[in-house]
């Protein structure tokens, strides 16, 4: 595979713009030193779509998204928005982009740097260290299944208010066997341990779930370690003993709250990546959009002080599913590891024990100091 790669990039709304701007310093960077070649193209998204176009997502950007090799998407969103139709709301194009592109394995790491344990509302010796992957199914199960919606009970006239609310868990094999996949070949790419999390106990959907990873371990992935544990003792497990876990591999709903939950381990939002990927493409590259997880914060928008980080860490991820390029994946890692490590500090990093405080500008040309130093 060449080291030719193109590049959607999608700032989005509020502080996505300021960020990104830090990404592409990173990606001068290796372009510049590391003899990668990347063909970057960048559009509009969310409100500042919607203020373009008239949609938060132009039928032209989706097409751009589906020829690149992968997407890189700041933040949508802002109080400006709230009035909009819910069709057209900036968060609608990000849905749009994870809709069309297919992009059911949504990938959370909670990494947790060591000069930042301390951030942690748990204690430094039960997260130093940390460094786990949530897996979720992020296409299908309660948010997608029908029926749904809100209506009239008729027929229970015991029913104070009349009213009964209903959304509907539901999972093919083919699906649970696909993300499956997606986390057992991750888990091969770290220590080999996949913990597959569901409520077997009281839902068929999780039944299913759990006999369906199991089969794609026996017959696929014989080598990785697997195990099953039901997603409420997860959850307690998070926060008991974080660091028993490397990937763990789970539905839509229990996706959406244990990988909140394990984002606070890591001490500061600011600091959290994401991936979404799907399907491979036929030059053998996933399908893949990646963003951080903090959203737009308009209320600091332009001011200098939100933490690049997160961004930055999304295209280290883009470097290793995207472009295989993971040794420059771990090289930009350890980059931001040892500007923490120096004391450097965005707003939102500042804690008792004080540090160097930095813009977003110069946290990026910290970064890049550190990539030169090697």
């Amino acid at each position: 595979m060449s080291d030719s790669y193109s590049l959607l990039i999608l700032p989005g709304d509020g502080i996505g713009p300021e960020v990104m701007v830090e990404v592409v310093k990173i990606i001068d960077w290796f372009q510049t030193h590391r003899g990668m070649s990347f063909e970057v193209t960048q559009d509009l998204v969310g409100g500042a779509a919607y203020d373009e176009h008239g949609s938060p997502c132009a039928d032209e950007t989706l097409e751009k998204a589906l020829s690149v090799d992968a997407v890189l998407l700041g933040a949508v969103g802002g109080p400006q928005y709230d009035s909009l139709d819910f069709s057209v709301k900036p968060e609608r194009g990000l849905l749009r982009l994870r809709k069309e592109l297919d992009l059911f394995a949504n990938l959370r790491p909670a990494q947790c740097f060591d000069a930042l344990a301390d951030f942690s509302s748990l204690k430094r010796e039960v997260v130093a260290g940390l460094d786990i992957l949530i897996v979720r199914e992020l296409t299908s199960g309660v948010y997608f299944g029908e029926p749904r919606g809100i209506h009239a009970d008729d027929n229970n006239p015991d029913n104070e208010g009349g009213r009964v609310g209903v959304n509907t868990q539901r999972y093919t094999s083919g699906e649970i066997r696909r993300v499956a996949r997606s986390a057992f070949d991750l888990a091969g790419q770290r220590s080999g341990r996949v913990c597959s999390m569901e409520k077997a106990n009281v839902m068929e959907s999780g039944i299913l779930w759990r006999e369906e990873v199991q089969w794609v371990h026996d017959n696929e992935y014989p080598d990785i370690e697997l195990s099953h544990m039901y997603a409420d003792n997860g959850a307690m497990q998070l926060v008991r003993n974080p660091r028993q876990f490397d990937v763990i591999v789970t539905d839509n709903l229990f996706g959406d709250i244990l990988s909140d939950a394990a984002a606070m381990l890591t001490g500061s939002l600011g600091m959290l990546p994401s991936a979404s990927l799907g399907a491979k493409m036929e030059n053998g590259r996933p399908r893949a959009m990646y963003e951080p997880v903090h959203g737009s914060a308009p209320d600091i928008a332009g001011q200098g002080k939100a933490n690049p980080i997160a961004c930055i860490l999304s295209f280290a991820m883009a470097l290793r599913y995207s472009f295989d390029r993971g040794d420059a994946a771990a090289d930009l890692e350890r980059a931001v590891e040892r500007v923490l490590a120096d004391g450097v500090r965005t707003a939102d990093l500042m804690g008792p024990d004080g540090g160097t405080p930095v813009s977003t500008a110069e946290m990026g040309d910290r970064i890049v100091a550190a990539l030169a130093a090697g």
